[in-house]
C-alpha cells in the first residue's frame, strides 16, 4: 500500500529529465522522510495514546498544539528580527534567552506534536466513516499524516500551451534569491517556463502536510490529502500523470473533499471555531448587506487566463508574457503579492478548480467535476463515481456534457 500510495508523485518524461540537471543537488529527500514518518507514526499506533484522551481531552490537545506551534513562529519571528536588526552588534549574546526558550518549545513539540497528529487523524477517520468512506467500518486507506516543512516544487510548462510537464520537488528552505536563479537558468537552458510555488501538502503515505495555526485549515488539508490517497488506490488516482484534465480531475476532487470533510470536523469537534450566523431577529442582517469587494481576485485572475490562452492559441507567445506581467503589477497594486506570473503558474493553480474563476479560466474540467458534486445526493457518492473514471470523456458523459 505505502508503494502504491507513494507512486504518483513524480512525472516521467523529458523535460523532467533535463531539468534535473539543475535540480539534482537541491531536490527533496521523499524515501528518508517517508521512513520517518512511517517510524512515528509505528509508535503513535504501538502506544495507543488516543485510547485514553477523552472527547474534552483531544480537543484540548489540538488547540494547545497549535497555540504552541504559534508561540514557536513568533519566537522564531523575534530571533530572526535580533539578527538582522543592524542596531545590535552581537546578536548571538543578545539572543541566548531567546534561544533557550526555542529550545525548550522545540522540546515540548517534539512531546505534544505526535499525540496531537493522532487526535487529528481519529477525528477526521470518524466523520469520514459517518459519510460512509469506508471500507470494513473504517477508512482506506487509513488517515495517516505528519506535519513537517514541506518541500517547495519546480512547476515546469512550455512556454506556446498552459501544461505542466515537470513537478519536481526541491529542499524546504530555498531562499527567494535561489529560487529566482534556478527559474532563470531552467527558462534560459530549456526555452521553458518554469515557477518555483510552496505546496499545503503532499499526498504520499503518511501524507506530508504544513504546520499551520490554522485548524480549519489543517483540517482541510489533511483530508484533501487523505482523499489522494483514497483516489490512489482506484482508477483516478492511478492515472494522475496521464493528461493535465486528469490532474485537474484529482486535485478538483480533493479540494472538494478536503473543503467538505474539514468543516464536518470542524462543526462536531470544535463548533466555537464555526463563524457566527446573524440572529433571526436582527434587521440589520436582513438589511444590510455585504459591500461587494472592491478587488474581485478570482474574476480578475480568470479574465487573465482567459485571455492568456487566447494569445497563446494565436501563437503570440511573446506577446501574452509581456500581458501576464503587466498583470501581475495590477495584482501586485491591488494588495496581492504573486513574484511571478507565468504559464508555470497558470499549469500548477488552474488545476485546482473546486471554485469557479480563477487560474482555470475557462477549462471545461473543474466545471465538470463540480457538476457531478453537485448532481451526487452525498460527498460518498460523488467520491464512488469519480473515483472509477480514468478519463475526461466518462465524467463528461456522466454530466451530459460529452
Amino acid at each position: 500500500m505505502v508503494v502504491l500510495l507513494g507512486s504518483s508523485s513524480m512525472p516521467p518524461g523529458d523535460t523532467y529529465d533535463r531539468a534535473r540537471a539543475f535540480t539534482r543537488s537541491i531536490e527533496f529527500d521523499y524515501v528518508s522522510w517517508t521512513l520517518e514518518a512511517l517510524g512515528i507514526k509505528t509508535g503513535q499506533i504501538a502506544l495507543g495514546t488516543i485510547d485514553y484522551l477523552s472527547p474534552d481531552k483531544q480537543h484540548q490537545v489540538a488547540t494547545d498544539y497549535l497555540d504552541l506551534v504559534a508561540q514557536i513562529q513568533r519566537s522564531e519571528d523575534q530571533l530572526n528580527d535580533i539578527y538582522a536588526n543592524p542596531k545590535i552588534s552581537d546578536p548571538q549574546s543578545t539572543s541566548t534567552s531567546l534561544r533557550d526558550q526555542l529550545q525548550a518549545l522545540y522540546k515540548r513539540r517534539g512531546l505534544l506534536q505526535p499525540v496531537a497528529e493522532a487526535v487529528v487523524q481519529e477525528q477526521v477517520s470518524e466523520v469520514a466513516a459517518s459519510l460512509g468512506l469506508t471500507l470494513g467500518g473504517q477508512p482506506v486507506p487509513p488517515v495517516l499524516f505528519h506535519s513537517t516543512p514541506l518541500p517547495l516544487a519546480l512547476i515546469i510548462s512550455p512556454r506556446d500551451k498552459i501544461r505542466q510537464v515537470a513537478d519536481i520537488s526541491l529542499l524546504p528552505d530555498l531562499s527567494v534569491d535561489q529560487q529566482a536563479a534556478l527559474e532563470e537558468r531552467v527558462d534560459k537552458a530549456l526555452n521553458v517556463s518554469s515557477l518555483v510555488v510552496p505546496v499545503g501538502g503532499v499526498g504520499l503515505y503518511p501524507t506530508m502536510v504544513q504546520q499551520t495555526t490554522n485548524l480549519n485549515w489543517l483540517f482541510e488539508v489533511v483530508a484533501h490529502e487523505w482523499t489522494h490517497n483514497f483516489l490512489t488506490l482506484r482508477p483516478l488516482g492511478i492515472s494522475y500523470m496521464n493528461s493535465s484534465q486528469l490532474r485537474t480531475m484529482n486535485e478538483t476532487t480533493a479540494s472538494i473533499a478536503g473543503k467538505e470533510i474539514g468543516q464536518a470536523v470542524i462543526e462536531r469537534y470544535y463548533p466555537e471555531l464555526i463563524p457566527p450566523e446573524p440572529a433571526p431577529g436582527d434587521a440589520n442582517a436582513s438589511v444590510q448587506q455585504p459591500p461587494a469587494p472592491v478587488f474581485d481576485f478570482n474574476a480578475e485572475m480568470r479574465a487573465t487566463r482567459v485571455n492568456v490562452d487566447k494569445m497563446l492559441a494565436e501563437g503570440k507567445i511573446d506577446q501574452a508574457e509581456q500581458y501576464m506581467e503587466a498583470r501581475r503589477v495590477f495584482f501586485w497594486d491591488n494588495g496581492y503579492h504573486i513574484r511571478k506570473l507565468n504559464q508555470a503558474y497558470f499549469a500548477f493553480y488552474g488545476a485546482y478548480a473546486d471554485q469557479p474563476g480563477g487560474a482555470a479560466g475557462e477549462d471545461p474540467v473543474g466545471a465538470a467535476v463540480r457538476a457531478l458534486r453537485s448532481e451526487s445526493s452525498d460527498l460518498a457518492t460523488f467520491l464512488n463515481r469519480i473515483s472509477w473514471m480514468w478519463s475526461f470523456k466518462q465524467l463528461q458523459q456522466a454530466v451530459g456534457t460529452g
